[in-house]
């Protein structure tokens, strides 16, 4: 069960948040028994995705050109072959660096909430649940839609008046369509 105030994960039994003392609802016995459905399998899995690796791909081409062309230019000089080759390979520190800091982020689309996880040594997960959300929009400029990719702009009705922006990702409308499917399927509830 989440709270419907601050977004913590509380035990299904909780009476009130443990994160801020909100009174939590008690559930009806069509919420009790779709949850029970839902931990043996018959519920909607969670849509995971993270941003898109299309510039990753680009930069560890760019840095092969790279490479080969330092190494060209290092023969012109009385340097040693492994020296430049060394060199070379350290030009593809830099589209690795991206391509690590990407995939440090994932995100989740699950029946109750987005989950947004962040860290290597430090993790850190944010939770927006889907009945705080107040508006879902795709944001793309004119390279971003040409390459099919963009951002999701997700305002929360958290006390900070709080955005959470989903950038860089393959099909945004996509991930946007099904998120407002599972907000919908909230409501029915």
């Amino acid at each position: 069960m989440y709270c419907k105030k601050c977004g913590s994960p509380n035990d299904d039994d909780a009476v009130y948040c443990k994160k801020c003392g909100t009174l939590l609802e008690s559930e009806d016995e069509t919420r009790l028994a779709r949850r029970s459905m839902q931990r043996q399998g018959g519920g909607p899995q969670a849509i995971a995705f993270g941003p898109t690796t299309k510039f990753i791909k680009l930069g560890y081409v760019a840095a092969a050109l790279g490479a080969i062309l330092v190494v060209l230019l290092l023969s012109l000089f009385p340097i040693s072959t492994w020296l430049s080759v060394i060199i070379a390979l350290l030009v593809f520190l830099v589209p690795a660096y991206f391509h690590l800091r990407q995939r440090l982020i994932s995100y989740s689309i699950t029946d109750q909430c987005i989950e947004v996880d962040s860290g290597f040594i430090s993790r850190t997960t944010r939770n927006v649940p889907l009945t705080r959300i107040q508006d879902v929009t795709v944001s793309a400029g004119a390279l971003q839609r040409l390459l099919n990719f963009g951002d999701i702009v997700i305002d929360n009705a958290s006390e900070d008046g709080g955005k959470l922006v989903i950038r860089n990702i393959d099909s945004p409308r996509e991930y946007a369509d099904k998120l407002l499917s599972r907000m919908r399927q909230i409501e029915r509830l």
